[in-house]
Formats: structure tokens, C-alpha cells, sequence
């Protein structure tokens, strides 16, 4: 099934994100989490992929193909480029194709030191471009209601997308953030672009101190004050801000969910506490 087909009918989605475990021996452990997401029929579940490596020893890989054939819930598996030649890619592609594999979140990847980037593709917009012509994926892409931390300001941000639609992406999933009246106010521009395919909203409960620090320095998503006053009263009391973190995200799914937005996107950090929490909150919503 092409994740496009799920809104021709006006169906609101629901989906989450996991991500591949480091270690090969740590791949069954994920089945706990995936349990918990199965219960809940999402529509479909991304896994994250990350720069380097082969494509054969991909845990990214071997991770759809579990949600596939085990949970029978359709993968869409991220693909980033930065880091990849044509050669490579093309077997990337060849290996998703010939696991009956369609669905691709096209990413172009965070820079990092870790792996040096090549000169094949330098946007998401590249590797879409490069890989439909020859193969029937359903692309996805990634967008930014704050902006991406590279971008120079709000027009540039929404001339690449509508650059990253019109090579092909048919469906734009976002990036985390926490005040839903920037979603709404991104979600009126796209559409004043004429960026018109669907755009859902990522979601991701923030449940520690440590994650709160690392979310202002790398996702450019701003706290409003009603969710920085939760910081301050529970910033060190572990229990209280996870319970809290919980409740925040859970609101903001509902107040999405009773708006006229195509579906939503659950960050899990592969946690079945998490998931399980989340599920919970919102069973007899979906």
C-alpha cells in the first residue's frame, strides 16, 4: 500500500516513528514497543535511517521487514542521501524494491564528521528526483513548522518544499514541535504556496531535562510559556516531569486531532512506556 492512498479518502492517518536499534542482538527488544503501536492499527510506522554503512547490513532494513511480515503494518523507511553516491543509493533502492518495500521518507541527512558527504545529492529534492523515474515508490518528505536551523528565513524554507513537492514528494511529515499555533500558521502558509498535499504533524513527548536541552539545540522548536512553566515546577523531580511531558504531548494531539489536519506522527523514542502512554491517551480518539 502507497502511504498516498491513505488520504484519498479523506482518512485521518496515524502513524509513529521508531528507530533502529545499535546493536543487531537489541533488534527482538524492539518488539515490545512494536506490540504496543500494533494494538492501536496505525496506518503505518517510519523507521529512521541512519548515514554510513552498506545497505545489506542496514538495520534500517531489517527492521521494516519485521514490521511488515510480523505486525503486518506498513513501513515507510527514511532514506537520506547526503552521505550516499548514485551507486549506492541505487542499491538502497533495489534491495527496498525487491522486499516489496514502497514507501520512502527522502531525507537529505544531518551533517556530521562521522560521515563525509559526497557530491551526488545535496537536497531530499535530489534524491527524489533521481530515484522516481525508475522506481514506484511513494515519497514522503520532511518539513519544519519553525524552520529548519539552516534556513534563512520563512520564504526560502517554503520555496524548497514546494521544490521537494514538485519533484514528487506526496506527503510532508514535520518536524517535532510544541505550540500548535505554529503548526496552524505553517499549515495556512504551505497552503498559500501551493504546497497542497498532505502535511502532518509530528509529535513527540518531552519526559527529562536532558531531552528538553537537546531538543533547543538541534530541532529549532520553541517552548511556549504554558509548556517552559511545567519545566521550571518539574525540572527535578524525574517522575512528575515524565507524567507531565506525557499530558503536554497527549493535549496537543487531541487539539490536533479535532482540527482539520490529515492525521498525526508519534515520535516513540522506541519506548513502550512511552508508546504504551500515548496509546492510552488516545484509543477511543483516533
Amino acid at each position: 500500500m502507497k502511504i498516498s492512498d491513505i488520504y484519498k479518502n479523506k482518512k485521518k492517518s496515524l502513524s509513529f516513528e521508531i528507530f533502529p536499534p545499535k546493536k543487531d542482538s537489541e533488534l527482538d527488544n524492539i518488539d515490545e514497543t512494536l506490540e504496543v503501536l500494533s494494538a492501536l492499527h496505525p496506518d503505518f510506522i517510519s523507521v529512521t535511517f541512519g548515514a554510513g554503512g552498506s545497505a545489506n547490513c542496514n538495520r534500517t532494513i531489517e527492521l521494516a521487514k519485521k514490521i511488515k511480515d510480523k505486525y503486518s503494518i506498513e513501513p515507510v523507511v527514511h532514506l537520506t542521501c547526503l552521505q550516499y553516491n548514485k551507486d549506492e543509493i541505487d542499491e538502497f533502492a533495489r534491495i527496498l524494491t525487491e522486499e516489496g518495500i514502497s514507501n520512502v521518507l527522502a531525507l537529505r541527512g544531518d551533517r556530521t564528521d562521522k560521515a563525509p558527504e559526497k557530491d551526488d545529492f545535496k537536497h531530499s529534492s535530489d534524491l527524489i528526483s533521481y530515484l522516481k523515474p525508475n522506481h514506484d515508490f511513494c515519497f514522503l518528505g520532511a518539513c519544519y513548522p519553525e524552520c529548519h536551523p539552516e534556513s534563512s528565513n520563512r520564504v526560502s524554507e517554503l520555496k524548497c518544499l514546494k521544490a521537494k513537492v514538485d519533484a514528487g514528494a506526496e506527503v510532508l511529515i514535520s518536524q517535532l514541535f510544541f505550540n500548535n499555533a505554529c503548526f496552524y500558521q505553517f499549515y495556512e502558509e504551505c497552503r498559500i504556496a501551493d504546497i497542497n498535499v498532505p502535511v502532518i504533524p509530528g509529535i513527540m513527548p518531552v519526559i527529562n531535562a536532558a531531552q528538553i536541552k537537546r531538543m533547543i539545540s538541534i530541532c529549532n522548536a520553541t517552548f511556549p510559556e504554558r509548556f517552559e512553566r511545567i519545566i521550571r515546577r518539574y525540572e527535578n523531580n524525574k517522575e512528575a516531569l515524565f507524567d507531565a511531558g506525557m499530558s503536554y504531548a497527549i493535549s496537543q494531539v487531541i487539539d490536533l486531532l479535532v482540527s482539520d489536519i490529515e492525521g498525526i506522527h508519534l515520535y516513540t523514542m522506541n519506548n513502550p512506556v512511552v508508546a504504551r502512554r500515548l496509546c492510552e491517551g488516545i484509543k477511543n480518539i483516533v
